[in-house]
């Protein structure tokens, strides 16, 4: 008997973690593995911050802020607020409840754990039966060139706020980066269905993570579909600066232009209603892909899974 379909799907923070959780929601335990960007990782007051792989975290506990779909929902800010006072570093606003889970990884990672190994000790303790990984153990940092300068990327995305035009992205440490072991075993499961690259910001999330060779080139090889969800919807991003960087790179933002841009390992595009007229030819799906409630992820979860087992 064969074993059981299993799937990898590629997630950045927001829109990834949705889609991630609808597919957790449908699928079997077991049979999902998350793979992270840590690209937007960094140190700060001391601690090792991952937004993309919390934002995975607390969207599968069922924790996260539901109005702006990162951070912890009931969150308070009383450590910030003293920091502030006492003249502290407050740009990167860092939750009292948020912190905990800042402060168990930086324990972990100096107890000599892998960031692959904390991540997993941390959703266990937050009750998450998905299997969650970066996409390497090794740093890989994003820094986004701009009219202002090469910024680090929490610097130009968080406090200058996406404003800076951007002309480039450089991804350190990604040429050296090797697959964290729980990715390179998903991709030599023989019971590999598929891959889902889900609607992230593909140059600031799902970039990185292609930025490490092995994985760009184990994609290529894959004979399995490899699917990817568009983030963008009319022309504009579902969330955050996807068009505006698209169009400072002098691309027009659409679902054809995110087709493109994993076109060498990329079987299907899925796009919106909204963008049905861009569906032309076999290389397209539409579905509703804008995800305000649960049962929306849930759906485009069994959608893109369908979509999978008819390529396969």
């Amino acid at each position: 008997m064969s074993a059981a379909p299993r799937y990898l799907a590629l997630s950045g923070g927001v829109g990834g973690a949705k889609l991630a959780s609808g597919l957790a929601q449908v699928l079997p335990t077991g049979a999902l593995i998350v793979a992270v960007n840590t690209g937007d990782d960094f140190r700060h007051l001391g601690l090792t911050i991952c937004p993309d792989l919390d934002t995975v975290l607390y969207t599968l506990a069922g924790l996260a802020n539901r109005e702006q779909g990162w951070g912890r929902e009931g969150e308070s800010w009383q450590v910030l607020d003293e920091l502030g006072r006492l003249g502290g570093d407050t740009w990167f606003r860092l939750g009292d409840r948020d912190l905990a889970l800042h402060l168990l990884r930086s324990q972990l990672l100096g107890q000599g754990l892998t960031l692959s190994q904390a991540i997993t000790e941390m959703a266990n303790r937050l009750s998450i039966h998905t299997e969650v990984a970066p996409l390497s153990d090794d740093p890989v940092r994003t820094l986004v060139e701009t009219d202002q300068g090469l910024l680090e990327f929490q610097d130009y995305f968080v406090r200058r706020h996406c404003a800076p035009a951007v002309k480039a992205l450089h991804f350190d440490g990604a040429a050296q980066a090797v697959l964290a072991p729980a990715i390179r075993r998903a991709l030599d499961d023989p019971a590999l269905a598929g891959v889902i690259l889900c609607p992230s910001n593909p140059y600031l999330s799902i970039a990185p993570m292609l930025a490490v060779p092995e994985l760009r080139q184990r994609l290529r090889q894959l004979q399995v579909p490899v699917i990817a969800v568009s983030p963008i919807v009319g022309g504009e991003a579902i969330k955050g600066p996807t068009a505006k960087i698209m169009r400072e790179l002098g691309l027009q933002p659409s679902a054809v232009a995110i087709s493109e841009l994993y076109g060498d390992f990329l079987d299907l595009t899925v796009v919106d209603i909204q963008d049905a007229a861009l569906a032309t030819g076999d290389h397209f799906a539409v579905a509703p892909i804008v995800m305000k409630t649960i049962e929306d992820r849930v759906d485009l979860a069994r959608r893109c899974l369908a979509l999978v087992g008819h390529k396969h």
